[in-house]
């Protein structure tokens, strides 16, 4: 085995030129195509064999098109697709493309309409030609030997591997005689996803009746193969070198256990590797982790805006205020409205999405509990304010949808006036110097507003993450608003604190998410008749019914003297 002399290849970590993570024989191999079973060869005429092609699919619906003219644009289809594949690797859980995207909106964008619905109908054929036409594949060495290899250990073969097209690859592969070798074939085109979404190691993994865990990849890549196999924990991860190794769009800090010049290596890897029993999960599989905090206390305190954070009231002056401003934009745009025109538009848009949450609030049951859709900007704007405009034809929905999101900031930090609620900031400070993180989780029309409004208090430097509705596309009481400000405070839930102020929504949310202490707070959105005639042992009546949100902070176990100087934290 021979380790490639490159800086972005990490030192052997054994005497043997091996890792810890590959001592251990594999449940399966998982192999990349391009790279690492195959490498390929640009054909130096073969964009010019592709636009043949191209003009003679195109000439049988009636369309002539010289080859000469389809040259230029087949080639900027192709640096498209590059440049979209780039930036598709720095996503957490990239999809992929399907052929007739590809063929209409990348390589047939310059044409006319009807040569793109030509090529989308053709799509999956013509994918497989390109494939086929722009490149020679030859077997890479070593491949055979661990093949045969592999078939003697016992150990299954799969393929994992980013394509436009699958079919393509599953005959070059049955033209050198090896499709038989492999027992899974994963393509991103076949899957609907691309690496570094670990899904499809994930998938080849369990095709072949196990876990990426217990699974080796190899791959030739670092924004694809190796931040997909981290992703996904496998047990082992290998890099051989080809083309495409150092040609990284972007700093990847992420790598693999060893990196190899050619595949070769791979079989003295498997050979030397001990076997091990079905069960046992390689140690190595278990990915490092940043230490734990302290989870001995309350892992995290999450915090409703509106009613906890800050109570709000109506203000008719700011409201009429940005009613001016809407009627002024309106006019400019050629769609003249008067101040009182636009205050009863809002007015009636306002009833509108309160019907419209009142419709929505029930949700749709799914796995992880209940969904409730947040409305967002645009929908807002054309289908509630639309119709309100509509005398002044179809345009201004245009440009109401062109405007929604600029014009849901002024609307949401005009339609109230909030107010920052006694000891919020003590109790902030307090958690902070506590370890305690705080998340604000809140249903609103705009986080944007919220954020803002939070800066302008003060505020947001003491608080560690934000959950806003219209930015998840979920509302409260769907319990994904909770988990998400769990999961981004590295918080378990059971530990954790929530504090609202309406039980329908709050409480129901935090319980859906598994949140172990849920309170409300008296003063918010909720009267206190209501809060106080909820049951014993309702499913929407908190933990605890606070007065204010000093009353939060001793629950906490936390002083609020440190604005004084003093030293606090104490959890009980």
């Amino acid at each position: 085995m021979t380790i490639a002399p490159s800086p972005s290849a990490p030192a052997p970590r054994t005497a043997d030129g091996g890792t810890t993570a590959l001592r251990t024989r594999p449940a399966a191999l998982l192999l990349d195509f391009g790279g690492v079973v195959v490498t390929t060869r640009q054909r130096p005429d073969g964009l010019e064999r592709m636009a043949d092609h191209v003009a003679e699919v195109l000439a049988r619906a009636g369309h002539e098109r010289t080859p000469a003219e389809l040259v230029p644009v087949l080639r900027g289809g192709k640096k498209a697709l590059k440049d979209w594949k780039n930036a598709s690797s720095r996503r957490l859980a990239p999809t992929e493309l399907d052929h007739r995207t590809i063929w209409r909106e990348f390589y047939g964008s310059p044409l006319t309409a009807a040569e793109r619905e030509v090529l989308a109908g053709s799509a999956g054929a013509l994918q497989e030609t390109l494939t086929r036409t722009l490149t020679d594949h030859h077997l890479r060495p070593g491949i055979g030997e661990l093949i045969d290899l592999a078939a003697t250990l016992g150990v299954p073969l799969g393929i994992v591997s980013n394509a436009h097209s699958g079919r393509a690859h599953r005959a070059i592969l049955a033209e050198h005689g090896v499709a038989d070798a492999f027992a899974v074939q994963v393509y991103s085109d076949e899957v609907g996803i691309r690496k570094p979404h670990p899904g499809m190691i994930d998938l080849a993994a369990r095709a072949l009746g196990t876990e990426p865990a217990r699974c080796w990849y190899v791959g030739d890549t670092y924004d694809r193969d190796v931040l997909a196999g981290r992703r996904a924990d496998v047990g082992g991860l290998v890099l051989t070198r080809d083309h495409h190794t150092d040609r990284v769009p972007f700093p990847v800090a992420d790598r693999p256990d060893v990196v190899l010049d050619d595949p070769r290596g791979l079989v003295d890897l498997l050979r030397d590797a001990a076997p091990s029993s079905s069960t046992d999960v390689p140690a190595a599989a278990v990915p490092d982790r940043a230490p734990a905090r302290d989870r001995t206390g309350v892992s995290a305190l999450l915090l409703d805006h509106g009613g906890v954070i800050a109570t709000s009231r109506a203000d008719q002056a700011v409201r009429r205020g940005f009613a001016t401003e809407l009627a002024t934009r309106l006019t400019a745009a050629g769609y003249p409205t008067g101040t009182d025109d636009a205050l009863e538009v809002l007015t009636v848009a306002r009833a509108a999405h309160k019907r419209w949450k009142a419709a929505h609030e029930a949700g749709t049951a799914s796995d992880d509990g209940t969904t409730v859709p947040e409305i967002d900007a645009p929908t807002f704007w054309v289908e509630l304010v639309g119709p309100q405009l509509a005398h002044h034809g179809p345009g201004v929905r245009h440009w109401l949808r062109a405007e929604a999101h600029a014009l849901m900031v002024g609307y949401a930090r005009t339609k109230s006036v909030p107010t920052v609620r006694p000891g919020v900031r003590e109790l902030l400070v307090t958690t902070r110097d506590a370890g305690v993180p705080v998340a604000v989780v809140s249903n609103t029309v705009c986080g944007r507003a919220v954020r803002e409004e939070l800066v302008e208090a003060g505020l947001d430097d003491l608080i560690g993450a934000h959950v806003y509705s219209d930015e998840l596309g979920r509302r409260k009481p769907d319990p994904t608003t909770v988990r998400t400000a769990l999961t981004a405070l590295g918080a378990e839930a059971a530990s954790a604190v929530f504090v609202g102020d309406k039980p329908q929504r709050d409480v129901a949310a935090a319980r859906a998410a598994g949140v172990g202490t849920t309170v409300l707070v008296r003063g918010g959105s909720t009267d206190d008749d209501a809060l106080d005639a909820l049951p014993a042992d309702g499913p929407h009546t908190p933990d605890h019914l606070l007065d204010t949100m000093t009353d939060v902070a001793a629950l906490l176990g936390v002083r609020v003297d440190v604005v004084q100087g003093t030293p606090a934290g104490t959890r009980r």
